[in-house]
């Protein structure tokens, strides 16, 4: 039996905690639980309620951890209870995995130094606040560690790690029966391959967010007593 836990949250993404929930959920004998601090449902950032099942006082040991992102992210990352619960169920887990933003979580965790990671390409330079070494792929594993890109990547990210788990053959079977065969109607999934109008757009509103996670990523680094990163550009 497989165990694979997710961290909920307010305002965590739908899609990145959906796509590999329904990846995982195709896998025979795998259990998945739903962390949260208390059994009540969470409002996910498109207004969805989604139900925990367990909470962070929970016993368990996990084969795979997961942390979703969303704005919801943000607030997680200077809370000592919710990092310091990441920090111990990875102590434990058999892989420590992220999709899109919630490899912040996981650096806050101090659980991405001298390792290889991904997250959504609009906060991908923030990686290095962390020690981390940023790398521009939809999914990227370095040992354990597995992270996802932003949002959508998540249904790859959740086949990498089933066939980390059980095998290709075993990751290809759940991709067959999901029928997953990404054909965008559109070429403008990447930032380098999107008009400039439209990156310029996508770039313009995310940009108070992205000055948010700056922001609170200066102050977590002040906590830390480490420098700020020359790397941050918040164009």
């Amino acid at each position: 039996m497989t165990t694979v836990g997710f961290l909920l949250f307010p305002g965590i993404q739908l899609l990145d905690f959906a796509g590999p929930y329904e990846v995982f959920a195709a896998l025979p004998d795998c259990r998945i639980r739903l962390f949260w601090r208390t059994l009540e449902p969470i409002r996910c950032s498109a207004g969805l309620l989604i139900q925990p099942d367990s909470t962070l006082n929970d016993s368990c040991t996990l084969d795979v951890l997961c942390i979703p992102g969303g704005a919801g992210i943000n607030t997680l990352l200077l809370d000592d209870e919710v990092v310091h619960w990441v920090g111990q169920q990875a102590s434990k887990a058999g892989y420590i995995t992220s999709v899109c933003t919630g490899a912040l979580l996981l650096g806050a965790a101090k659980l991405l130094k001298g390792r290889r990671a991904t997250t959504h390409w609009r906060y991908h330079d923030l990686l290095s606040n962390f020690d981390a070494i940023p790398v521009r792929e939809r999914v990227v594993q370095d040992g354990n560690l597995i992270t996802g890109g932003g949002v959508t990547a998540g249904i790859d990210f959740a086949l990498v790690v089933v066939a980390a788990l059980r095998g290709q053959v075993a990751a290809e079977a759940i991709q067959l029966a999901l029928e997953y065969a990404p054909s965008p109607p559109f070429r403008a999934g990447r930032p380098e391959d999107a008009p400039p109008a439209v990156l310029q757009t996508v770039k313009n509103s995310t940009q108070p967010m992205y000055r948010e996670r700056s922001q609170i990523l200066e102050h977590w680094r002040r906590s830390q007593g480490t420098r700020p990163s020359p790397n941050i550009n918040p164009e």
